[in-house]
């Protein structure tokens, strides 16, 4: 199963949760996003399903994707996940998860323009799996944790390198204002392998390629970790990390990092769960 945040044509403040096929989506009526539509009780979200199911398609290629979840309570980052990415920026494997956060307002949708900000030039890439969480759970056990998560999701964890450097602590170079796209769409457990490709280009260059299931914590041990300290709510986002490529452990011939520029195309994909693709201005 998929389902997608979409913005009305005209109205693109008012966004509405939808059923994705192939070629087409149905509007989930009564559910402002994804987020609202998990929250709901079984009962309303199998009648919603069932509408869609019989309710009028629209034609995909003009879907306009909001932020698949447009207010979620908590939007968790990991860093340091992925092996390669650990050795290209010097760093031991971690004992613990890496956790900082983001915002609501930090993400953007599937296709969205990104601005570069005045303040800060040194704009990266860092291709990710999103995890979406579907039950709400505090302490809850690895072995239990697919029980609570609904679905999985392509997001960026665009980061501006220049303020993120400037102290030990992450959060002020990852939360910027709609500079991380969430989406296209969810795709339920069901639909998604644990070993998928992700790969993140920029104008069509390959720059980052890997498997997801060379994550150092895999989605299930992140779960039961963050719901240690947090009841983990559905709606809830865990961004798992990065691979390697990113723009911080390159240089181009210049003997330069090749950050991220106007006019540049971002293109993140996971197999099985789409492709965002975002134009920075």
């Amino acid at each position: 199963m998929k389902l997608a945040t979409l913005r009305r044509s005209g109205a693109p403040e008012n966004t509405f949760a939808a059923l994705i096929t192939e070629k087409h989506f149905t509007e989930l009526e009564g559910f402002a996003d994804v987020g609202a539509f998990l929250a709901a009780d079984a009962q309303a979200r199998t009648a919603a399903l069932g509408a869609a199911a019989t309710g009028t398609a629209a034609d995909l290629a003009e879907a306009d994707y909001a932020p698949l979840i447009t207010n979620p309570a908590k939007v968790y980052c990991i860093g340091l996940n992925y092996r390669n990415h650990i050795a290209e920026v010097g760093k031991e494997e971690p004992e613990f998860p890496t956790v900082f956060t983001k915002f609501a307002s930090s993400l953007a949708g599937a296709n969205d323009e990104i601005e570069i900000p005045a303040e800060d030039h040194r704009i990266d890439w860092e291709g990710e799996l999103a995890v979406i969480i579907g039950e709400p759970g505090r302490r809850i056990t690895e072995a239990d944790a697919h029980k609570h998560i609904a679905g999985y999701a392509v997001s960026n964890d665009v980061s501006m390198r220049g303020y993120q450097g400037r102290t030990s602590e992450w959060t002020q170079g990852k939360c910027w204002d709609a500079a991380s796209p969430l989406g296209p769409w969810l795709v339920s457990p069901e639909d998604f392998a644990a070993g998928a490709k992700i790969t993140t280009r920029v104008n069509g260059v390959l720059v980052q390629e890997d498997s997801t299931a060379d994550l150092v914590f895999s989605p299930a041990a992140l779960v039961a970790y963050l719901s240690v300290f947090n009841e983990l709510r559905p709606g809830d986002v865990i961004l798992t990390g990065t691979p390697a490529g990113v723009a911080l452990g390159r240089r181009n011939e210049a003997g330069r990092h090749p950050w991220l520029k106007t006019g540049d195309v971002l293109e993140t994909s996971i197999e099985s769960l789409g492709t965002s693709r975002n134009t920075f201005s």
